[in-house]
């Protein structure tokens, strides 16, 4: 069900104006169009084993490390069974968009690289996990079932952790989804806080983290994360023309360029059909689709 409607108009300098794709979602609009939690990163490694269920082995390594939500990456090692979902039209007027019918390879699956943002829902550890595998059939994207996923060969998982601020599952009105929102935390001396951060529907990613980094006085810093963004614009002139799609960041850094700071974000994105696009995306030009879940490290 197709509901980008308008193109909603934004400023650009003193007499320029611009338009940015807009998708209509069936609940009232929020006010604040970002949510932040501060907290002091842990850096993590951990190995999910063979045997284990993926949303046990992510909830394993945060739990050893007295951590409540983050972010790990990880590549490599195998699965069977598995089974993933990627965006599709939303059978009724209660969403913009929803997921597929599961999808379940035959075979072992190769995990090539993942992300999962991992936080409390229902008061227990869970990640949410976007990925790129490769299937029988080749490479293959989406959000992995990861109660539904067993790992065949052991992964090393690596990233960030908070043992203050974490992402909590939480009915979101204005999606109608019950998503991922960072809260808690604690900003108390030490080493520079890391961000917690969720982006709400047709904000541009780039500019959306970049005013975030900008309010909170960060000038340089890694960007990790998941989430969903309204068609995509690559930097190369490609273009992803699906109105829900799900991606994962494999590269992403904010740094100082003239007066402000520049986001430059390189995704991994899959749509609607199953396919798989990746590449560095254009700044003003990708709205968020229904979130985006990340974490922001300074450097």
């Amino acid at each position: 069900m197709y509901r980008f409607l308008n193109r909603a108009r934004i400023r650009r300098g003193c007499d320029q104006e611009e338009t940015i794709r807009h998708l209509h979602h069936p609940g009232p609009v929020a006010g604040a169009r970002t949510v932040t939690a501060a907290d002091r990163p842990i850096r993590l490694n951990f190995r999910l084993d063979a045997g284990e269920r993926v949303d046990h082995a992510l909830a394993r390594g945060f739990e050893a490390a007295g951590c409540i939500g983050g972010f790990v990456g990880f590549e490599g090692g195998t699965c069977a069974p598995f089974q993933y979902v990627i965006p599709a039209a939303s059978p009724d007027d209660g969403h913009a968009a929803w997921y597929s019918a599961p999808l379940t390879p035959e075979g072992p699956v190769d995990l090539r690289q993942c992300g999962a943002i991992v936080g409390l829902r229902d008061g227990q550890l869970y990640g949410h996990c976007h990925g790129l595998w490769h299937t029988a059939t080749g490479l293959c994207m989406g959000h992995m079932l990861t109660p539904l996923c067993v790992l065949t060969a052991p992964v090393m998982a690596a990233g960030f952790g908070f043992r203050n601020a974490t992402f909590r599952s939480m009915p979101d009105e204005e999606s109608g989804f019950t998503l991922f929102e960072p809260t808690g935390g604690s900003d108390r001396g030490g080493a520079p806080s890391a961000l917690l951060l969720r982006i709400r529907p047709n904000e541009d990613l780039c500019q959306a983290i970049e005013a975030v980094c900008e309010a909170h006085g960060i000038e340089s810093a890694e960007v990790h994360g998941i989430g969903s963004l309204n068609e995509v614009r690559f930097a190369d002139g490609r273009q992803v023309s699906s109105y829900a799609t799900e991606i994962l960041i494999r590269h992403g850094r904010v740094g100082p360029e003239g007066q402000g700071v520049r986001a430059r974000i390189d995704i991994a994105v899959v749509d609607m059909s199953g396919r798989v696009a990746v590449g560095e995306i254009v700044r003003g030009d990708n709205p968020v689709c229904v979130t985006c879940e990340l974490v922001l490290v300074p450097t």
